[in-house]
């Protein structure tokens, strides 16, 4: 049985302020798990006008706290602007909030530019290279394992520990996430919706071939995420997908603005080529009705041979992003849970 998950941006939308997207995403995040979806990843961006989740371990917590069964993670949170301990002890304290149900997605990209990058960690650059390192860290630390020989901070513990511990993703968009999480015996999620797709086929592939299994995590799991939308009929999915088209020629030019409503898109002047653009992501966009989107969905999962896909929605009304996850809900069947998977009972 697919399972659907949630990834949420934060998005910033035009004619509000950034801040109610934070609380959009609380609301959201109810609304997911009433409707049975598995879980509910929060992203990290920085110096954006286009996402307000600069720190999803805050808004992990919030989450948590305000609801019952769904799993609640980063998708992700991006290493290399911190130290892997003070990592660990933030996921340490979300797990004791929500014991069982919390995710810990890493990122090696920055999720910003390079100068927000170096403000928030004036060595990112070579700790970026030092991922695997910081990734090897984070996981004794989680456990409460020992550091391996000769570690400089082999006797420092992250507290609080306790009976459970965070569920480790590794998230990208490129071969090399792939091949991090493989190592490590991982879980991974491509994210098809930056790449619309190119390269997850052999991502995955290094994945499935290179992973070395261990106890915690036996064998592979894979995830992908996409952008995707539903609503009641063909012709309102196209009208509420103008805000992405717009917003996606900003995007692909390296501009990255507030989401436009779908009434800016349609006033805005669009050149032949902004036309020619639209229409081939039209081509490869996961929207219309639900029954439409559940048929693409599952035969991307069938093409991937995954069995967890994760959805990102933005759209500019709020309202309309709730019901576009309420009626793909009904398209696959979803039920909540009487407790998380993996929670304790």
């Amino acid at each position: 049985m697919l399972r659907l998950s949630v990834l949420d941006q934060s998005t910033v939308v035009t004619g509000r302020s950034p801040d109610t997207s934070i609380r959009e995403s609380i609301r959201l995040a109810q609304h997911c798990e009433a409707l049975g979806y598995a879980r509910y990843w929060c992203a990290e961006h920085h110096n954006s006008d286009s996402q307000a989740g600069t720190a999803p371990e805050i808004l992990i917590a919030a989450i948590a706290a305000t609801t019952h069964r769904i799993r609640v993670g980063s998708a992700g949170v991006m290493l290399p602007h911190y130290s892997s301990l003070k990592v660990a002890e933030q996921f340490r304290v979300l797990d004791a909030i929500a014991p069982g149900r919390i995710d810990l997605g890493l990122g090696r990209a920055p999720g910003s530019d390079g100068l927000t990058a170096h403000a928030l960690n004036p060595q990112a650059a070579s700790a970026a290279d030092n991922f695997p390192a910081a990734v090897r860290d984070l996981l004794h630390w989680l456990a409460g394992e020992t550091l391996v020989e000769g570690h400089p901070f082999r006797d420092i513990r992250a507290q609080p520990q306790g009976p459970t511990m965070p569920e480790v993703w590794i998230l990208g968009s490129s071969d090399y996430g792939a091949q991090v999480a493989a190592y490590f015996g991982l879980p991974f999620c491509f994210a098809h919706f930056i790449t619309d797709g190119r390269g997850a086929d052999q991502a995955l592939a290094l994945y499935r071939e290179g992973y070395r299994p261990n106890e915690r995590n036996p064998a592979p799991h894979a995830a992908v995420c996409v952008w995707a939308m539903a609503a009641e009929t063909q012709d309102e999915a196209a009208r509420l997908f103008t805000s992405r088209e717009l917003w996606r020629l900003g995007r692909d030019r390296g501009v990255f603005t507030a989401l436009p409503s779908p009434e800016e898109a349609a006033a805005h002047p669009y050149s032949d080529a902004e036309r020619e653009r639209i229409a081939r992501l039209r081509e490869r966009a996961f929207y219309g009705t639900p029954e439409r989107v559940g048929t693409q969905l599952r035969a991307l999962a069938a093409e991937h041979q995954v069995d967890e896909i994760a959805i990102l929605t933005t759209l500019h009304n709020p309202e309309a992003r709730r019901r576009s996850y309420a009626l793909l809900a009904e398209a696959f069947a979803l039920t909540a849970p009487d407790v998380a998977p993996g929670a304790p009972a």
